[in-house]
């Protein structure tokens, strides 16, 4: 446990002889780098998590645990592509940085960024031992990934037992920024609720009222979150629920919860799954013959389904999603980030990656903007809620429970006749601005904690 010590005089006393020389190597170190300018130092602020220790040098770490092997192993990758080219953009000083964060240069406060990579798995144990390890050996002064709810809400509390701040990469759970929310956390990406609240009036539009309908739903927080969330909403139409079935993460066999699906009368399936879940449960669902007679909805859409599905068989298919790269003809920072993203990785980028890359450079906004890597003194400007830039226009974090306010895309399945290139999976039906789609700051029991 940190000592916090309160003073001037007793922080001055605490620092030790060790302490000082370590900075003055640091000093020079940070003098010897071409395009870096000085670094900076704590003044009058007492140690708290990795500060100092994690901005004395020359380099700051940040440390991501994404699930590279797994069912959402796929969705992992894209994400970290997303964080790989915002370190990148962000030591290159690059200009939809500046777009985004007007005071950045080269680095961050004119420290060079790097990355430290841990595979989570999507479990919550093994992103948290990985992340420990960073905050020991690396002094990390920025935790990220998830990808699992369940991994961002375990990182939420790590986050906020060691006092270092920590951006949710993917997270779709009410909880992430409800009941589990903490100072110590932020979350850039939409979930449940207002995925709900953007899809529910489309698919009554397009299906009609007093709809019976099926649900598929993975085992954790985000997938109750999410079914309660539609089911809500959707009741306020008439529709009802006439199944949920509930199935594990990784299930490799969705056979019995189709049959009982087949069997319920339903008139649509939302399927709930996500990641490599939501495809096997898709394509097995084909094979069941369910599509024959139930239309398909998923309120939550993964990055890639279309493509990973194959066959067509979201054609059609109404879905609620965070970024589609067809955008960038309304949002001109959404055009820049395309072209950076798939010139380096040679395909047009997902919605992981734009969370990825986005949650970096709004920190480093923050960072830049308090002037100092001091994370109370961060937490505060955040807490101001301005509206700053975003690939989708304008965005703001709320400060009751850290949540971005921002669009929800609903986009529609083309069929493959449709498409006019390999990549061209959805039309855009529409962009939803956050403010209206929402729920109140503590409707869903968010208690951030305190600072230090």
């Amino acid at each position: 446990m940190v000592k916090r010590l309160t003073g001037d005089h007793e922080f001055k006393a605490a620092v030790s002889r060790r302490t000082l020389l370590q900075a003055g190597a640091g000093l020079a170190g940070g003098m010897m780098i071409p395009g870096f300018s000085m670094p900076v130092y704590a003044a009058d602020h007492p140690p708290i998590g990795t500060y100092p220790a994690g901005s004395s040098g020359n380099t700051i770490y940040i440390g991501a645990a994404v699930p590279r092997t797994g069912s959402y192993a796929v969705q992992g990758e894209d994400e970290l592509k997303g964080m790989e080219l915002a370190v990148e953009h962000l030591n290159a000083g690059h200009d939809l940085v500046k777009k985004m964060s007007p005071k950045s240069k080269k680095g961050v406060l004119g420290k060079e960024v790097k990355l430290v990579v841990a595979d989570s798995a999507a479990k919550p144990n093994q992103a948290v031992q990985a992340q420990q390890r960073f905050i020991t050996e690396n002094k990390v002064v920025l935790m990220t990934g998830s990808t699992s709810s369940a991994v961002a809400v375990a990182l939420n509390k790590l986050a906020q037992r060691e006092k270092v701040l920590y951006v949710a990469g993917i997270s779709g759970s009410n909880d992430t920024t409800g009941k589990d929310c903490v100072r110590y956390g932020f979350r850039q990406n939409f979930f449940g609720q207002t995925a709900a609240a953007a899809i529910g009036p489309v698919l009554v539009k397009a299906f009609g009222k007093n709809k019976k309908a099926a649900y598929l739903t993975p085992d954790y927080t985000y997938g109750h979150t999410v079914t309660k969330s539609m089911q809500d909403f959707l009741a306020t139409a008439g529709w009802t629920t006439v199944t949920n079935q509930v199935s594990p993460l990784g299930a490799p066999d969705y056979s019995s919860y189709l049959l009982n699906v087949a069997n319920s009368g339903a008139e649509v399936l939302i399927n709930v799954n996500w990641g490599h879940d939501a495809v096997l449960s898709i394509q097995q669902a084909k094979q069941f013959g369910i599509f024959d007679k139930m239309k398909l909805a998923v309120p939550y859409q993964i990055p890639f389904l279309a493509r990973e599905v194959g066959g067509g068989l979201l054609a059609d298919v109404y879905c609620a999603t965070d970024y589609w790269w067809t955008v960038e003809d309304k949002y001109p920072l959404a055009k820049m980030f395309n072209e950076a993203f798939s010139k380096k990785y040679g395909y047009q980028p997902e919605w992981g990656a734009q969370n990825g890359y986005v949650s970096f450079v709004h920190w480093a906004r923050m960072v830049e903007e308090t002037g100092s890597f001091y994370p109370p003194d961060i937490i505060k400007t955040w807490e101001k809620g301005e509206k700053i830039p975003s690939l989708l226009g304008d965005v703001y974090y709320r400060p009751q429970d850290h949540q971005c306010v921002r669009p929800v895309i609903i986009v529609k399945g083309k069929k493959a006749a449709d498409m006019k290139n390999k990549e061209d999976f959805y039309d855009v039906v529409e962009i939803i601005p956050g403010d209206g789609l929402m729920q109140k700051p503590d409707a869903f029991g968010c208690n951030l904690g305190d600072y230090t």
